[in-house]
């Protein structure tokens, strides 16, 4: 078995032990293909991490790994981040920087981020307050009565 085959194994293993709640199990798989650069590890450590489950909560180690893991493109990490700025959890409180990372989420589909996004929008929350963005950002989420 060679050491990417290993990883895989680790991989897989460590986030079925995270899915599971078996945090304690899940860290010491998961952290050192986070410390390499697996943007699934990482998301899933900064998870953890942001949280103490299984290990000590450290912000700045949970910051760290999402955006790692955002900045390699992950869907869930970018929407992570988002909120990391937009709620001042583990990152200054910045709705400009939410609303950033909430876009490039949406903008690979996810639901959750395009309805967020729609949100501030709506409210004038980290970006200027734009009701035909919001309602645009509404629809493309699947929200019919926007349309």
């Amino acid at each position: 078995m060679d050491i990417s085959e290993a990883n895989e194994i680790d991989l897989t293993s460590g986030i079925a032990a995270f899915e599971s709640r078996l945090f304690s199990s899940a860290v010491p798989l998961l952290r050192p293909l986070a410390d390499d650069g697996n943007a699934e590890a990482q998301y899933r450590m900064a998870i953890m991490m942001q949280n103490g489950l299984g290990i000590v909560a450290n912000e700045l180690a949970a910051y760290k790994y999402m955006r790692g893991a955002a900045e390699s493109g992950l869907d869930l990490a970018q929407h992570g981040l988002g909120f990391m700025y937009m709620e001042g959890e583990c990152a200054a409180k910045d709705g400009a920087r939410a609303a950033e990372w909430f876009r490039k989420a949406a903008e690979q589909g996810l639901v959750g981020s395009m309805t967020t996004l729609a949100m501030m929008y709506e409210e004038g929350n980290g970006v200027e307050q734009d009701q035909d963005e919001a309602k645009r950002w509404y629809k493309k989420a699947g929200f019919d009565e926007f349309s």
